[in-house]
């Protein structure tokens, strides 16, 4: 008999958060609608669990068993800052209601998972001047959950800046240790914007409020340089016209930190991303914006050229520039290079781009989840009246 503790994956894309919650969890279920990204999670995963489509035809008849914990990264376009701004109301980012419907369904048929993990981007936060994520806790706090969140940056484990939030909930039946919850917020995971956001809401919802207690993890020991393929990468080196032409759209800032990097006199490893910027006479000029700083930034989907990471390399005066290769974005990622990537270089952009650094769903995991997870804690079929709307 198998006694791992069982999890859903919805809105599972490649993977990434199963590669995360690793051998100590077994999945019983996983969902994308997008079918190249579950080719991905076929050919590392096994088709076994994964059912492809939308999340809206799904009924609870097709989840098996019982969840311990149902993880759900659901789309993040419509919550991002760089989005358009259409919140939970949005097409994409909306699709979290017809996820939260199955959630509902499986409380009625005394199904209702231990734990629940929601993870976004932290525009999440103040989407509708906050009311979006106060939407998502009063949706969790109506079907018996007390929840707290952590905006955890990827870069405390890999060198790459990507700041998330993760929203963990914990039905009301289910025992919570005391050590691993905290009277207040406190930092690294608990940041301004969260503590503005807990601090809009209406006093039922902090009654059900519950600040997770993790520990710091130790300074991270890689840069971007171990991750750089030195041979075999996917991606060629720009022509030197090309490179020059990337570093004549440098701003006075970044002009400074490329001569910085030029003056150290040995090889530095950076990256760079076009931007739209104003300039001194208010117009919309291209930047090319650079760091040395041993961090990549945020990875995104290649929804175009400015949304595409360079790699530089600065060896005394000479400067290469060269799209970040595939399996150098997966190590950003923290994904292991046994991970199969799609052929497609674009495809595996944007399969990362969407997805969740795997050692922060590890740490999360091993510092919070399994100690969560409690066989003798199941929730029973709560008879708890609604709160009201």
């Amino acid at each position: 008999m198998d006694d791992r503790p069982a999890y859903y994956e919805f809105f599972a894309g490649g993977g990434m958060a199963r590669a995360g919650l690793g051998d100590g969890w077994r999945c019983l279920f996983a969902n994308d609608f997008d079918r190249k990204k579950a080719e991905s999670y076929r050919a590392n995963w096994g088709g076994e669990a994964l059912h492809v489509g939308d999340v809206r035809a799904l009924s609870t008849a097709q989840l098996p068993g019982r969840a311990d914990l149902v993880w759900a990264s659901f789309p993040c376009q419509d919550l991002s800052l760089a989005g358009a701004g259409a919140g939970l109301a949005g097409e994409r980012s909306g699709t979290f209601w017809p996820f939260w419907a199955l959630m509902k369904a499986l409380r009625q048929e005394g199904r209702a998972p231990s734990l629940i993990v929601l993870e976004n981007v932290c525009g999440a936060l103040t989407s509708h001047g906050g009311k979006d994520f106060t939407k998502i806790c009063e949706a969790l706090a109506k079907e018996g959950y007390r929840f707290g969140a952590l905006v955890i940056d990827a870069a405390l484990f890999v060198p790459q800046s990507r700041p998330r939030l993760f929203i963990v909930a914990i039905h009301e039946n289910a025992l919570v240790p005391s050590s691993l919850t905290e009277e207040c917020a406190k930092m690294p995971f608990h940041t301004n914007s969260l503590y503005a956001a807990y601090e809009r809401f209406p006093n039922r919802l902090r009654d059900r409020w519950l600040w997770w207690n993790l520990p710091a993890p130790p300074l991270r020991n890689s840069s971007l340089a171990d991750v750089v393929q030195e041979k075999g990468a996917s991606t060629a080196w720009h022509s030197p016209e090309q490179t020059q032409a990337l570093l004549s759209r440098l701003g006075p800032l970044h002009r400074i930190r490329l001569a910085e990097a030029i003056k150290l006199g040995e090889p530095v490893t950076g990256t760079a991303f076009k931007r739209m910027r104003k300039d001194i006479q208010g117009k919309s000029v291209q930047r090319t914006e650079i760091r040395f700083d041993g961090t990549a930034g945020c990875l995104r989907t290649p929804a175009g050229g400015s949304s595409r990471q360079i790699l530089l390399s600065v060896d005394a005066q000479v400067v290469r520039s060269r799209l970040v290769s595939a399996r150098e974005a997966a190590r950003l990622m923290g994904v292991d290079d046994s991970y199969i990537l799609p052929s497609s270089y674009t495809d595996s952009l944007h399969l990362l781009g969407d997805g969740v650094a795997v050692p922060v769903v590890r740490y999360l995991s091993s510092k919070l989840l399994e100690r969560l997870c409690m066989k003798h804690a199941q929730p029973k079929r709560s008879k708890r009246k609604k709160l009201a709307a």
